[in-house]
């Protein structure tokens, strides 16, 4: 039976790091009601993640390593707190779109265990693409860099959002894509991204107004990106899987990096 009560948004936020994060957080409710709270929060989840990034990156700064060093760290936290699951995600969906076969059978590449060609030179690229975006950031300053680490993880995670949104369809009938397809309303993902923005924004303005209005095109760039490979996929696929919402954040979070290289 349904539980007799709405979800609290403490059950949202628990459903949001129970399912995008490590952290040891329980998970009480995994009904859909639970999960639409889960989705807007996830940007919650970002954020945390994104100052576990920049908080990293910033004492090996400390302890006077260079900007390199420092950017490999804040790409390694985001990878460590959800397990390498966004990028196997990432690289289960290259691999799938890579394949060229029918949808039944591009999802049935996405689940195998191994990763195949296209799955590693999407990793390696987007990997080395994080990498030289954060290296490059750091070494204008440890405040912007941690601005970007914050800003993607975040916007990251707003992709994900946006992904959920009603109509947009799950590929499978089981599985996390499943559980959270089409659970949050349209005007409810586009609020909650307009907040991420204006915080976004916030952000930005402590550093400069350049830096305010590169932020704020970094969530959008990220949201733009997420939204064509979501696009894309449900055209190939029939919907989304567990696997496409972790190539989204992957996408997302490497669009809003890029973008704080520009100038």
């Amino acid at each position: 039976m349904p539980p007799a009560s709405g979800p609290t948004l403490f059950d949202g936020l628990r459903f949001a790091f129970g399912t995008l994060t490590v952290l040891p957080v329980t998970v009480n409710r995994w009904d859909r009601e639970a999960a639409r709270v889960g989705m807007l929060c996830a940007p919650v989840a970002g954020l945390v993640v994104g100052l576990g990034s920049a908080v990293a990156g910033g004492f090996l700064l400390l302890l006077g390593a260079g900007p390199l060093l420092a950017a490999v760290a804040s790409v390694a936290v985001p990878a460590v707190l959800t397990r390498g699951l966004h990028l196997d995600g990432l690289a289960d969906t290259a691999d799938g779109l890579g394949s060229g076969r029918p949808a039944e059978d591009a999802l049935r590449i996405m689940k195998q265990s191994d990763i195949g060609p296209f799955g590693v030179i999407t990793l390696v690229l987007v990997l080395l693409a994080q990498v030289a975006a954060l290296t490059e950031a750091y070494g204008d300053s440890w405040a912007l860099g941690a601005l970007a680490a914050v800003v993607s993880a975040s916007a990251a995670r707003l992709a994900l959002t946006l992904a959920a949104r009603t109509g947009v369809p799950a590929a499978r009938p089981e599985g996390l894509g499943a559980a959270v397809a089409g659970v949050v309303p349209v005007r409810a993902a586009l609020l909650v991204a307009g907040v991420v923005g204006c915080a976004a924004a916030i952000g930005g303005a402590l550093l400069g107004p350049y830096d305010l209005g590169r932020t704020v095109l970094a969530v959008v760039v990220a949201c733009a990106a997420a939204e064509s490979l979501l696009r894309h996929c449900v055209r190939r696929f029939g919907g989304v899987t567990g696997d496409v919402f972790g190539g989204l954040a992957e996408t997302a979070a490497t669009a809003a990096l890029v973008v704080f290289t520009f100038g």
